[in-house]
């Protein structure tokens, strides 16, 4: 099997990394923080690299498992001679930027593949992850192994861009669902039903139970934000669907008022928390009433 570096250890990056090099694939990582790349790198054994372009001398399949649009843009571009190379980019990002990043990449001899990752970082740590891999047909074929690796299942949905594109909509959908639990978490407490049976409708007894809602109400119910995905994320992948849904001139009401409200929650310092967070706004307002 072909090796790979890894450009990234954040909280996703970092368990990508870990799972990559239990399996033996991983040679080489890149990461902004370079004490953090030396932790990881005496944890696991595997090399790390002061600078972007060097990994390209260890490996022949690049993951980045970056932040937002301009990490991505920033690090890809840094690239010179990707002859023989193949970029598997994990973040979720702007599906318009990704396509215009995979015909850069080619130009330069290589290929590339947009594969966000849809679950949480348990999910990451267990292998339990579903991958949308966008890209040509014979690129995917190249890395599906490394992909199976990492995940539960590995999905092919199309051309460059088109991961994202399934991403961003699973995300327009789940960031939406999660405001409108804590809305009527919220409304619940406001009307006298208790926390516990809220929970329990949204968890056992209503149709509208779903995993997310499995997952996101007991922290809800408990006021347990403790980040398996963070606001200030959820609030950018809603960013990156109302950029889109302009350019496409698709109509995204709902998801919008929902990104509008994920901003609110993160202007009174829930960034970094859970984006189930997004309660302490309806508690907050609701208090203010």
């Amino acid at each position: 099997m072909e090796k790979v570096a890894l450009i990234g250890l954040g909280v996703m990056g970092h368990r990508i990394g870990a799972n990559l090099a239990k399996s033996g694939v991983l040679s080489v990582i890149y990461n902004r923080s370079v004490e953090k790349a030396k932790r990881f790198s005496e944890q696991f054994g595997v090399k790390c690299v002061e600078h972007p372009n060097d990994v390209l001398k260890s490996a022949d399949i690049i993951i980045t498992v970056l932040s937002d649009d301009d990490a991505v843009s920033s690090v890809i571009r840094q690239f010179h001679e990707l002859k023989g190379k193949t970029v598997i980019e994990m973040s979720t990002i702007s599906p318009t930027l990704s396509v215009e990043l995979a015909r850069e990449v080619s130009e330069k001899g290589g290929a590339m593949l947009d594969a966000p990752i849809v679950g949480t970082s348990l999910m990451v740590e267990k292998r339990e992850i579903t991958i949308l891999v966008g890209g040509a047909p014979q690129d995917f074929e190249r890395v599906k192994r490394i992909l199976e690796l990492l995940s539960r299942s590995v999905v092919y949905v199309g051309q460059n861009g088109m991961g994202l594109y399934a991403k961003i909509v699973t995300n327009l959908v789940l960031g939406s669902y999660i405001a409108s639990i804590a809305e009527a978490f919220s409304l619940g407490l406001k009307a006298g039903l208790s926390a516990q049976v809220i929970e329990r409708i949204f968890t056992e007894l209503s149709s509208t139970r779903s995993p997310a809602s499995q997952l996101k109400m007991p922290k809800i119910a408990k006021a347990d934000y403790s980040t398996q995905f963070a606001l200030k994320h959820m609030r950018k992948d809603l960013e990156i669907v109302q950029r889109e849904a302009q350019r496409l001139k698709a109509i995204t009401p709902i998801s919008d008022l929902a990104m509008q409200l994920y901003r609110a929650c993160e202007s009174l310092g829930y960034s970094e928390e859970d984006f189930c967070s997004i309660a302490e706004l309806y508690k907050r307002l609701s208090q203010t009433l």
